[in-house]
């Protein structure tokens, strides 16, 4: 009720929380934005540290200004500030220390805040949202920041095991197909799976984990996907043979483009919401080259790798004959044999300056 006596709804407030790796900042923030534009009132909620950097390298803060409501909010992902946050540490300290540290902040946090939160959108890899939702009467939908196909073979793990086409044997084995994911079965090789398949144990701790977050996500009152259903129709009807309100809402950068320039008439202003400081040096080379000549690699915000696998990409890219533009992320290199990141990469660069180019 307003002062006067009289009834006015207020727009829903949901709250989005994306796990703490830049990827799925990127994909959550752009459906939050999406939201804001069809008059949503948002929170989202970040980690501490993450929130940080972005405060600190982009203009988020005015950038999100103009949506009336539109909050942010953090807790603490249970790791020390200093803590690296690079190799394997997020699969390694899930279950020991994040996933505790955050459902018992994040029930705090709901429990306090105001206006209520009428709906969750939470990661579809933190499935103890999905606990903590129930706990306190709250819809939950889950958004999957991979593709639908991924999110499937992922679901279909257990599957898969079952039919004895998991664990991989060897080099040899790659071209082999998987039969056993349904909508898949003429066309998925075990080349097309994510490399901790490789593992020889079907135990292991990072095939359990992807498998229990995925099956999580169809517990959900709904599932959210960035696609099309002309793009992606055969495997979302899969997917909603396990979870039937599944909504595919992408492209979400097309989507908020489209409503922009309907409501204003204009495009989305450029908004990044990178969590390093970004090298745009390569901007001039890139516009010399000629369209859809270039290929990029970038290993995300966590990988590591050694100098030898360096060295081994490197080579692929050479005998490519292609021009590539090549990001190397400080503290990438896993530096076994003492050498520095920098020295690597210009020894490297120094040898295909002619049609390779590094960023970091």
């Amino acid at each position: 009720m307003d002062k006067d006596g009289s009834s006015q709804a207020r727009p829903p407030h949901v709250l989005v929380f994306p796990i703490p790796l830049q990827g799925h900042i990127n994909s959550m923030i752009k459906l939050s934005e999406l939201l804001a534009l069809a008059a949503f009132r948002i929170t989202f909620l970040n980690s501490d540290l993450n929130h940080e950097r972005l405060v600190k390298l982009t203009d988020m803060a005015t950038h999100f200004a103009k949506y009336p409501g539109f909050e942010f909010k953090t807790i603490t992902d249970g790791l020390p500030l200093d803590h690296p946050r690079t190799g394997n540490w997020f699969m390694e300290k899930y279950v020991e220390v994040i996933e505790p540290e955050m459902k018992r902040n994040l029930r705090e946090m709901l429990l306090s805040i105001s206006p209520p939160v009428d709906c969750i959108i939470g990661d579809g890899f933190l499935g103890f949202v999905l606990e903590v939702a129930r706990e306190l009467g709250i819809p939950v939908i889950c958004f999957r920041t991979s593709s639908p196909h991924g999110f499937w073979v992922y679901y279909s793990f257990p599957d898969i095991i079952r039919a004895g086409e998991l664990p991989i044997k060897g080099s040899e084995d790659m071209d082999r197909l998987i039969t056993s994911v349904p909508g898949m079965e003429t066309y998925l090789r075990c080349r097309d799976l994510p490399s901790f398949c490789r593992a020889p144990d079907i135990e292991d701790p990072i095939i359990k984990l992807v498998v229990k977050e995925t099956r999580r996500s169809t517990q959900a009152n709904a599932l959210i996907l960035n696609t099309t259903e002309e793009l992606d129709g055969p495997i979302l009807s899969q997917i909603r043979t396990k979870c039937p309100n599944v909504y595919a809402l992408g492209p979400i950068n097309a989507q908020i483009n489209t409503r922009l320039k309907a409501k204003h008439r204009e495009l989305q202003d450029h908004f990044s919401n990178a969590l390093w400081k970004e090298d745009e040096s390569c901007i001039s080379w890139l516009d010399q080259q000629p369209n859809r000549s270039v290929i990029y690699v970038s290993f995300g915000s966590i990988t590591t790798m050694s100098r030898d696998k360096l060295v081994e990409v490197w080579y692929g890219l050479v005998n490519s004959k292609a021009k590539f533009l090549l990001v190397v992320r400080p503290n990438f290199m896993t530096g076994e044999d003492g050498e520095g990141d920098d020295d690597v990469v210009r020894e490297l660069m120094e040898k295909t300056k002619d049609r390779g180019y590094t960023v970091h």
